[in-house]
């Protein structure tokens, strides 16, 4: 299947329902939250998920050890991956989840401006960047009150999701600029997952993290939501597309996913749903739209 230059309807329907999932998984990690230290969690989910996509990868008959080039751009895309990770849960004790959000989110600019450089057939035009700011404006509408509120060391929290985006659209940006771009999806993803499987737990035993503290019934499916359903088959079906689809379109619906985790707030934990969840539901919406019109 030769990479496509437009989003079709299953990459449009697929690219909907990972959005979904990763939104419902921000609710799961505030469950989990409540037993589990955050960067030991992603290593357990991490450890867990090199377990099944390798099962999985085995049982398809993927050539996981073939000499193929992707060595290099694997480990560097699995150090991505790890450090990313623990850049969002240490900023996490500087800042608010609703203020680091809107820095977390302007990952698909810093890969759409990667794409420059990097990927030349994948050069956005003037429409798609009208788009990905109307749909960023969604963000700011659902989370912004929080940058008007006293900050105080709020700004080290902030630096480090800036960080963590930029080091999102690199992984993204390497894994569609290398050799992992014809790699099966299965082999993309275990390089993250076993670099981060390793390198997690350690940063966690650095942070002097309290581990497992408060095991439950609620706590383990949790985990077992994100090892299963996000770490396992979402990350599959999202190298599959990365490898498929432009980077750049794909990266545009994942405004989605903190609208859907607000939605998921209220749905399952009760949070409160305000006007503007709507608003910004209808301007990611249209900003999507307008950044996946062919041309």
């Amino acid at each position: 299947m030769p990479p496509k230059q437009h989003l079709d309807r299953l990459a449009i329907g697929l690219m909907i329902l990972l959005c979904m999932i990763w939104g419902v998984q921000q609710v799961t990690i505030k469950i989990a939250n409540a037993g589990i230290s955050p960067v030991l969690q992603a290593g357990l989910r991490s450890i867990g998920a090199t377990v099944l996509v390798f099962a999985w990868a085995r049982l398809r008959g993927v050539r996981l050890f073939a000499a193929d080039r992707s060595l290099r751009p694997g480990l560097a895309a699995g150090v991505l991956f790890a450090v990313e990770f623990a850049l969002i849960f240490w900023a996490l004790e500087y800042t608010t989840a609703s203020r680091g959000v809107i820095f977390l989110y302007t990952a698909p600019f810093f890969v759409a401006l990667g794409a420059v450089w990097l990927l030349p057939h994948e050069r956005m035009r003037r429409p798609q960047w009208v788009g990905m700011a109307l749909a960023f404006s969604g963000i700011v509408v659902l989370f912004g009150e929080n940058l008007l509120q006293p900050a105080g060391r709020a700004w080290i929290g902030d630096l480090m999701m800036l960080v963590a985006a930029m080091l999102w659209a690199a992984t993204t940006l390497t894994v569609k600029a290398s050799a992992l771009a014809t790699a099966a999806a299965e082999k993309t993803l275990l390089y993250q997952l076993a670099v981060s499987a390793v390198v997690l737990p350690l940063l966690s035993f650095g942070f002097g993290e309290a581990g497992v503290f408060a095991p439950s019934a609620g706590v383990w499916a949790s985990l077992a939501f994100q090892t299963v359903v996000v770490a396992a088959a979402s990350y599959v079906s999202w190298f599959w597309l990365i490898r498929h689809y432009p980077a750049t379109r794909l990266s545009s619906f994942s405004f989605l996913t903190p609208v859907f985790g607000v939605l998921a707030g209220g749905l399952l934990l009760g949070e409160a749903l305000t006007p503007a969840v709507f608003i910004a539901l209808a301007l990611v919406g249209a900003g999507i739209w307008i950044a996946n019109r062919p041309t």
